[in-house]
Order: structure tokens, then sequence, then C-alpha cells
């Protein structure tokens, strides 16, 4: 590519500090050590009040409409999601609900979650995947999902999903005409 990438990274999560925007953070990182890119970052916790009192996107401040044009315009978006009783929150959907039908056509989308436990981990295949398939967006293969034990003290520790994120990344790249070699690791 002649000019950056346009990466609009969404944090679905509502609460401070947040796992969701601590995986967010390093999905970005991680792909801009591998793509020249212009990023924004969304954290769904900022746009949180005005975005849950409008009904229809006329209704929006200029704020929150900024974000939507954001996320229509990005040449790839990141969505990661905090996972609450079984799916992503309400608001998140809500923001979506608000997005025009066919302004995700042929997006690719990289997709995260964030759960207390294993067992949500099918939230990326089986409710966020479907979201983005209504949008006609290009959902990327892998998706990130990661648990309360990836972290302490809202750092990533596990290796796991160091290296899943990595390989997020790597695996993104080409879409956009960049090839990764792979680092080789000296044990």
């Amino acid at each position: 590519m002649s000019r950056p990438l346009k990466v609009v990274a969404l944090s679905g999560g509502t609460w401070r500090p947040s796992r969701t925007l601590v995986l967010t953070q390093a999905l970005l990182a991680e792909l801009a050590g591998h793509l020249p890119v212009d990023s924004h970052l969304i954290e769904l916790g900022d746009i949180a009040r005005p975005l849950g009192g409008a009904l229809s996107r006329q209704e929006l401040s200029a704020e929150v409409e900024a974000e939507l044009q954001a996320i229509e315009q990005a040449d790839l978006l990141i969505v990661a999601a905090p996972v609450y009783r079984g799916s992503y929150p309400g608001l998140l959907k809500h923001l979506f609900d608000l997005i025009d039908l066919n302004a995700l056509i042929d997006t690719p989308v990289l997709l995260a979650a964030t759960g207390g436990s294993e067992r949500h981990a099918l939230v990326l295949d089986h409710q966020l995947r479907p979201l983005f398939s209504f949008f006609q967006a290009v959902t990327l293969p892998i998706g990130v999902y990661a648990t309360e034990a990836d972290f302490a003290d809202y750092q990533i520790t596990s290796e796991p999903l160091k290296a899943r994120i990595r390989l997020a990344a790597e695996r993104a790249a080409p879409l956009f005409g960049t090839q990764i070699k792979p680092l080789l690791k000296i044990a």
C-alpha cells in the first residue's frame, strides 16, 4: 500500500480498567509492527452515554457521529468485546445498529473478545461473526479470545495469548499486500 492503512480499533467495554482495552491495544500495536497504519482507537465507554440516548443516527452528537464515520471509512476494523452473561454488550450492538448497512461491505474485521473463562470463547464465531456477516464484512479467519487468567494487573502475561495476537497480525498483513517474515526464535 502506498498510504498507511486506516485501522479503527473498537474496544467494546464500558469499564476501566479494562482487559478488553488492553487486548485491543495489543492487537493494534502488533498490526502496527507489521503494516504501515494510521490507527484510531474508539473506547465504547467514552461515548456510551450519548450513544445510548440516541434512537437514530440523527440524534447523535457530533463526537459520536465522527466515531461512526471512522468505523465506516476504515480499511481494517479491530472489534473487541467483553463477554457479559454469554454475549457481547447490548450497547456495542446498538452502535452497529446505527452503522450504514452498506458501509462495511468487504471491510476486513479482526475479531477479539475477553471473558471470565474459556466457556465464552465461542462468542467470536457464534455471535460476532454473524453480526459482521450481516454487514457483508470479511471477518478474518483467526480471532483472539482471552480470559482473566491471561492477564495480571491488566497486563497480558500469557505467552499463548501473545502468540495468538502475533499470529492474527501475521495472517492479516498479506491481505494488504505485505508479507511477514516470521522471527526466528533462538532457544
